[in-house]
C-alpha cells in the first residue's frame, strides 16, 4: 500500500506492524490514520545492515505535515502540484470537504473548500479559490432514524467535513449529504483545542483529556 499524495483526517494510511505513528497521526484498531489534511512521508531512523543484531529493522514512521496556505500569488510547492486552485464549482454527485461554519436547528452551513469530484479522489481534487457556501439539512443528515437526528450532537463549528452534493439548491447554498458511512465529521477539535481521533460511528476521543464528543462520523477510507 503506497502512501496518497495528500491525505486527508481520517484516511488510512498503513497498518501499525509497518508504521509507527508520528505528527499529524494517529493509531487506531492496528492501523495509522492521517489526522490532518496534507502530505503523508515515512521517515526510518538510521539503521546499521552490517549490525549483527537479531532485532528487527525499526519500522518507518509516518509523518502528516498539513498544506500551506495558498494564494494566487504563492508557489504552490510539491504538496499542490495534483491540486488546482481555481474557481471550481461543485456538480451533483461531487463529493467535497467543507468547514462547518453554523449550526441551526433545522441544518448545518458548510463553506465548502475543496471538491473532489464524483470518485472522492484526493489527487484529482480542485482547491476552491473562494469559500462556497452548502448546507447539510437534518434530513440529509444520515440515511435512518432522519426525524431523532440533532444537529448539535453530529456537528459542531469548525469540523472538517466530507459530503455529497444532491443538489444545486438555491441561489446561495448547495444541498449536501452526509447520510452514508463514509460521509460525515473526518476532522474535529475538542472544546478544549486538541485534535481529536474517531473511536465509533458516532464518537471522537480527546487524545490529551481523553473525554469523548459525539459527531456524525465519517467511516475512514
Amino acid at each position: 500500500m503506497s502512501l496518497p499524495t495528500l491525505a486527508l483526517p481520517g484516511q488510512l494510511l498503513g497498518a501499525f506492524s509497518r508504521y509507527e505513528p508520528g505528527p499529524g497521526t494517529h493509531l487506531h484498531e492496528s492501523n495509522v490514520y492521517a489526522s490532518l489534511p496534507g502530505r503523508p512521508t515515512a521517515s526510518t531512523s538510521s539503521h546499521d545492515p552490517s549490525s549483527k543484531s537479531s532485532k528487527p529493522p525499526p519500522k518507518q514512521t509516518l509523518t502528516v505535515t498539513r498544506l500551506p496556505s495558498t494564494s494566487a500569488t504563492a508557489d504552490p510547492g510539491p504538496v499542490s502540484e495534483r491540486i488546482s486552485n481555481t474557481n471550481a464549482l461543485p456538480r451533483v454527485g461531487d463529493v467535497v470537504l467543507g468547514r462547518v461554519t453554523r449550526c441551526m436547528t433545522r441544518q448545518v452551513n458548510i463553506g465548502i473548500l475543496i471538491v473532489l469530484g464524483a470518485s472522492g479522489d484526493n489527487e484529482e481534487g480542485m482547491v476552491c479559490a473562494n469559500e462556497i457556501q452548502g448546507v447539510v439539512r437534518r434530513e440529509d443528515v444520515r440515511a435512518t432514524e432522519k426525524e431523532k437526528v440533532v444537529i448539535g450532537e453530529g456537528f459542531r463549528v469548525g469540523d472538517l467535513v466530507r459530503a455529497v452534493v444532491i443538489s444545486l439548491g438555491d441561489q446561495s447554498n448547495y444541498y449536501l449529504t452526509t447520510a452514508k458511512n463514509e460521509l460525515g465529521v473526518i476532522m474535529a477539535k475538542s472544546e478544549y483545542g486538541n485534535t481529536m481521533y474517531p473511536i465509533s460511528w458516532k464518537e471522537f476521543k480527546d487524545p490529551v483529556t481523553g473525554e469523548t464528543e459525539t459527531r456524525k462520523v465519517a467511516k475512514p477510507l
